[in-house]
């Protein structure tokens, strides 16, 4: 087995808490190793070693959640990890909170106008849909199109 692919759990000395394997946090998420690996190398996760394998802790698993919970609302890899080390920040945050609200109201506005623009392409379906069995009715009836 290679070492990053133990599968077995562990806790931590002190008692801080559950340890997950790479392999239980890719199966968790539904993601591959090197997707959790690509995460450590932008600086998003952070795992300890236990021997030659990756240990994540829990707060590792709550980043990898929140940032693939960032990746569906649309955020880049760089404002997934602004937000999360804002969490972690012990100074000042007030630049960071301001910052971060105009990147969550620019990708509002951006989704609230895909939303637009999928229910008015919804909208020209059923059209569509209409026009055409009504066209089909028609034909089946053997009368001309109107």
């Amino acid at each position: 087995m290679s070492p990053d692919t133990d599968a077995t759990a562990s806790t931590t000395p002190a008692g801080e808490g559950r340890l997950y394997t790479i392999t239980e946090l890719a199966a968790e998420f539904d993601i591959t190793p090197r997707a959790i690996r690509f995460y450590e190398d932008m600086g998003l996760l952070e795992p300890g070693r236990a021997g030659r394998n990756r240990v994540y802790t829990q707060r590792d698993r709550t980043r990898l959640k929140l940032t693939l919970r960032g990746k569906r609302l649309g955020l880049s890899l760089q404002e997934v990890k602004q937000l999360i080390d804002m969490y972690d920040s012990a100074s000042d945050t007030v630049p960071q909170l301001k910052a971060f609200l105009e990147v969550l109201g620019q990708h509002r506005r951006q989704l609230e106008q895909q939303f637009d623009d999928l229910q008015i392409t919804l909208a020209e379906i059923a059209q569509h849909e209409e026009r055409c069995q009504l066209l089909l009715a028609e034909a089946q009836s053997g009368r001309k199109p109107a």
